[in-house]
């Protein structure tokens, strides 16, 4: 079937002065119109399209490729407010509606919010809504602790950061456990860290444990090796230098530098650490049998 809000594959089925009608296994059939269509296509030619419903409620296909399909999260601009609702560009030639019954705080043009798209069963529209937490759902979970999972933030608060977790679930990265710097809008991997009897999911950008202590290891070990064996942290640095240049805590750095000292892959002096060379180990090997 023809899925309405999602880039469908179809055939050619044949030209008409108003566009190309382009059809699935099932004998739908959808226009393209004239304006998108940029190329001569033969009948039977598979195409990529968009399809969306016209202001009339009608489907109809575009080969313009659309930021974000329904039932997902993107993070968009307000090209324009009017009298139904916001606007955002979304990648086609239609702007998506954000309905002000829709928006939980009022949305400004030119501003960027993290959005929900989904099809009105109501008014059969393609709509946006910034209310986040109806549409994520943590009854049903399927994670585990120290997963790997896909995040989006959308939401700041005193304790930390709100994110959508796999386009599914919810949790929040506490501002204790941030090293790096964090925005609305930002798309990134992070850990499960906790899952609480109430279903609350912490999530942190370390892996917990051991683990993330020998991961670690290595990103201190691509930092010596980027910047001529040499970064000028040590003990007596802050937390925050430390988030700045690995973006790890002081805590699992120091932890890191210490497997490294201890396999002679580092050198700890005054000044910072530097990455051991041959002759540093041979002459440590020499200074313990004498």
């Amino acid at each position: 079937m023809i899925e309405i809000g999602k880039i469908n594959t179809l055939k050619v089925l044949r030209e008409t002065e108003v566009g190309l009608y382009l059809g699935d296994e099932e004998k739908n059939d959808v226009l393209l119109p004239a304006s998108y269509v940029k190329e001569k296509y033969k009948v039977g030619q598979e195409l990529e399209v968009f399809v969306y419903p016209d202001s009339d409620g009608k489907a109809i296909a575009t080969t313009s490729k659309p930021y974000i399909q329904i039932n997902e999260f993107a993070y968009l601009r307000v090209v324009s407010v009017g009298e139904v609702g916001a606007f955002l560009d979304w990648g086609i030639e239609k702007d998506l509606l954000v309905p002000f019954s829709e928006q939980r705080h009022k949305l400004t043009e030119d501003n960027f919010y993290v959005v929900f798209v989904y099809l009105d069963e109501v008014t059969n529209r393609i709509v946006a809504s910034t209310k986040i937490d109806k549409f994520v759902d943590n009854e049903d979970l399927e994670l585990k602790e120290t997963e790997e999972v896909d995040l989006i933030v959308y939401e700041e608060s005193p304790l930390g950061f709100s994110c959508i977790i796999n386009g599914r679930h919810k949790g929040l990265i506490y501002h204790n456990d941030i090293y790096k710097d964090v925005e609305i809008g930002d798309e990134m991997k992070g850990f499960v860290k906790t899952i609480r009897e109430d279903k609350l999911i912490d999530i942190s950008f370390q892996k917990s444990g051991f683990k993330n202590v020998l991961d670690s290891t290595e990103v201190v070990m691509e930092y010596l090796e980027k910047n001529n064996g040499f970064v000028n942290l040590h003990d007596k640095s802050t937390p925050e230098e430390i988030s700045i240049r690995l973006s790890m805590s002081k805590a699992t750095f120091k932890k890191a530098i210490g497997i490294l000292y201890r396999h002679r892959r580092i050198l700890i002096k005054p000044e910072g650490i530097y990455m051991a060379k041959e002759e540093d180990k041979e002459n440590e090997i020499s200074d313990v049998k004498s």
